[in-house]
Protein backbone atom coordinates (compact mmCIF):
# COMPACT_ATOMS: atom_id res chain seq x y z
CA UNK A 1 0.00 0.00 0.00
CA UNK A 2 0.96 3.61 -0.94
CA UNK A 3 0.43 6.51 0.73
CA UNK A 4 -1.01 8.75 -2.29
CA UNK A 5 -0.71 11.89 -0.59
CA UNK A 6 3.60 11.57 -0.90
CA UNK A 7 3.82 10.32 -4.51
CA UNK A 8 5.09 13.13 -6.93
CA UNK A 9 2.70 11.85 -9.43
CA UNK A 10 -0.44 12.62 -7.37
CA UNK A 11 0.95 15.66 -6.53
CA UNK A 12 1.64 16.94 -9.72
CA UNK A 13 -1.68 15.43 -11.02
CA UNK A 14 -3.38 17.42 -8.56
CA UNK A 15 -1.73 20.81 -9.68
CA UNK A 16 -2.35 20.04 -13.39
CA UNK A 17 -6.26 19.65 -11.88
CA UNK A 18 -6.30 23.39 -10.45
CA UNK A 19 -4.79 24.14 -13.85
CA UNK A 20 -7.10 23.03 -15.97
CA UNK A 21 -10.26 24.33 -14.31
CA UNK A 22 -8.51 28.14 -14.55
CA UNK A 23 -8.66 27.62 -18.10
CA UNK A 24 -11.95 26.24 -18.43
CA UNK A 25 -12.87 29.04 -16.49
CA UNK A 26 -12.56 31.16 -19.50
CA UNK A 27 -15.07 29.04 -21.51
CA UNK A 28 -18.30 29.83 -23.21
CA UNK A 29 -21.38 29.73 -20.77
CA UNK A 30 -22.66 27.45 -23.23
CA UNK A 31 -19.81 25.25 -22.64
CA UNK A 32 -20.65 24.65 -18.86
CA UNK A 33 -22.53 21.41 -19.46
CA UNK A 34 -20.43 20.37 -22.75
CA UNK A 35 -16.83 20.68 -23.33
CA UNK A 36 -15.81 21.76 -20.41
CA UNK A 37 -17.56 19.62 -17.61
CA UNK A 38 -15.81 16.85 -20.00
CA UNK A 39 -12.20 18.34 -19.88
CA UNK A 40 -12.95 18.77 -15.65
CA UNK A 41 -14.21 15.15 -15.42
CA UNK A 42 -11.05 13.41 -17.16
CA UNK A 43 -8.61 15.77 -15.55
CA UNK A 44 -9.80 14.83 -12.25
CA UNK A 45 -9.44 10.87 -13.07
CA UNK A 46 -5.91 11.11 -13.30
CA UNK A 47 -5.09 12.46 -9.40
CA UNK A 48 -8.66 10.16 -8.55
CA UNK A 49 -7.73 6.70 -10.08
CA UNK A 50 -3.53 7.13 -8.41
CA UNK A 51 -5.23 7.56 -5.13
CA UNK A 52 -8.16 4.59 -5.34
CA UNK A 53 -5.04 2.54 -6.98
CA UNK A 54 -3.24 3.09 -3.84
CA UNK A 55 -4.99 2.01 -1.50
CA UNK A 56 -5.20 -1.73 -3.25
CA UNK A 57 -3.52 -4.68 -2.10
CA UNK A 58 -0.71 -5.50 -4.77
CA UNK A 59 1.11 -3.64 -7.21
CA UNK A 60 -1.33 -5.29 -9.84
CA UNK A 61 -4.03 -3.62 -8.78
CA UNK A 62 -2.77 -0.21 -8.31
CA UNK A 63 -1.26 -1.02 -11.77
CA UNK A 64 -4.38 -1.05 -13.69
CA UNK A 65 -5.59 2.19 -11.77
CA UNK A 66 -2.59 3.86 -12.89
CA UNK A 67 -3.48 2.69 -16.80
CA UNK A 68 -6.96 4.51 -16.04
CA UNK A 69 -5.50 7.81 -15.19
CA UNK A 70 -3.16 7.31 -17.71
CA UNK A 71 -5.88 6.67 -20.33
CA UNK A 72 -7.62 9.73 -18.74
CA UNK A 73 -4.38 11.77 -19.23
CA UNK A 74 -4.39 11.60 -23.12
CA UNK A 75 -8.28 11.89 -23.22
CA UNK A 76 -7.47 15.13 -21.50
CA UNK A 77 -4.91 16.18 -23.65
CA UNK A 78 -7.69 15.53 -26.85
CA UNK A 79 -9.83 17.24 -24.91
CA UNK A 80 -7.76 20.47 -24.81
CA UNK A 81 -6.63 20.56 -28.70
CA UNK A 82 -10.61 19.94 -29.24
CA UNK A 83 -10.49 23.60 -26.93
CA UNK A 84 -8.13 25.56 -28.84
CA UNK A 85 -9.82 24.02 -32.14
CA UNK A 86 -12.41 26.20 -30.89
CA UNK A 87 -10.61 28.96 -30.01
CA UNK A 88 -11.52 28.64 -26.05
CA UNK A 89 -7.76 28.40 -25.41
CA UNK A 90 -4.66 30.35 -26.97
CA UNK A 91 -2.16 27.59 -28.68
CA UNK A 92 0.48 29.09 -25.88
CA UNK A 93 -1.71 27.68 -23.18
CA UNK A 94 -2.01 24.66 -24.77
CA UNK A 95 1.36 24.09 -25.08
CA UNK A 96 1.83 25.27 -21.70
CA UNK A 97 -0.92 22.76 -20.35
CA UNK A 98 0.35 20.07 -22.66
CA UNK A 99 3.54 20.23 -21.27
CA UNK A 100 2.28 19.24 -17.74
CA UNK A 101 -0.12 16.80 -18.71
CA UNK A 102 2.88 14.81 -21.17
CA UNK A 103 4.98 15.27 -17.21
CA UNK A 104 2.17 13.64 -15.52
CA UNK A 105 1.84 10.91 -18.21
CA UNK A 106 5.63 9.99 -18.20
CA UNK A 107 5.51 10.02 -14.27
CA UNK A 108 2.38 7.60 -14.34
CA UNK A 109 4.34 5.70 -17.15
CA UNK A 110 7.60 5.46 -15.24
CA UNK A 111 5.92 4.11 -11.67
CA UNK A 112 3.81 1.51 -13.34
CA UNK A 113 6.67 -0.18 -14.96
CA UNK A 114 8.72 -0.10 -11.58
CA UNK A 115 5.57 -1.70 -9.62
CA UNK A 116 5.34 -4.27 -12.34
CA UNK A 117 9.11 -4.91 -11.69
CA UNK A 118 8.51 -5.48 -8.00
CA UNK A 119 6.03 -7.56 -8.38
Amino acid sequence: MHNFKELIVWQKARNLVKNVYLLTKKFPTEEKYGLSMQIQRSCISIPSNISEGSGRNSNKDFGRFLDIAFSSAFELETQLILASDLNYISEEELNNITEKIQEVQKMIYGFNNKLKKES
